[in-house]
């Protein structure tokens, strides 16, 4: 909000599909509902569904758009950020390569890390360890990345409050 105060209506891309993601959902909505904020549920199952969110987000392009982490979606990353820049649509992701890719925000935990961390556990199941002997762990940090181009692009200025928080920035 701090960056697109205006904002009315948020579309949600996201799989429902996908474990924890109905409350990821929610806690959208109630968000929403304290910002007096519209959203619009884009749900996807399958690659082929976003042929349809595609043509959607050019039809009615929506005030902001949020992309949830989910395989579908980080694996066609790259053609949502093309479809938000040809729409001028500023887009927030859940995962760095959404701004990597020039998506003007994202906040989630670092892929490559957990996946550095996932060795590590099959490591130790290889030398003999039992896996449910192996404690569970949640993601400990999570990264903000501000892509300053595509801010620029959008002619979105970003408070330098929230410039300082991020863990980097794109110029």
């Amino acid at each position: 909000m701090q960056v697109v105060p205006a904002v009315t209506c948020v579309a949600v891309v996201w799989n429902p599909d996908v474990p924890g993601m109905r409350s990821a959902w929610e806690a959208i909505e109630n968000a929403a509902r304290t910002l007096t904020v519209t959203v619009q549920s884009i749900e996807v199952r399958r690659l082929d569904d976003f042929d349809l969110v595609l043509s959607a987000l050019a039809l009615q392009p929506p005030g902001a758009l949020l992309v949830l982490a989910d395989p579908l979606t980080y694996a066609r990353r790259r053609e949502i950020v093309v479809a938000a820049a040809r729409n001028r649509i500023p887009d927030f992701y859940s995962f760095r390569e959404g701004t990597d890719d020039g998506g003007l925000i994202s906040y989630g935990v670092n892929i490559p890390a957990l996946y550095r961390r996932a060795s590590r556990f099959v490591d130790r199941i290889l030398k003999g360890a039992k896996p449910s002997d192996l404690p569970v762990e949640q993601p400990a940090r999570f990264e903000l990345v501000v892509n300053l181009k595509t801010a620029q692009t959008l002619g979105l200025t970003v408070p330098p409050q929230l410039l300082a928080t991020a863990d980097e920035v794109i110029e």
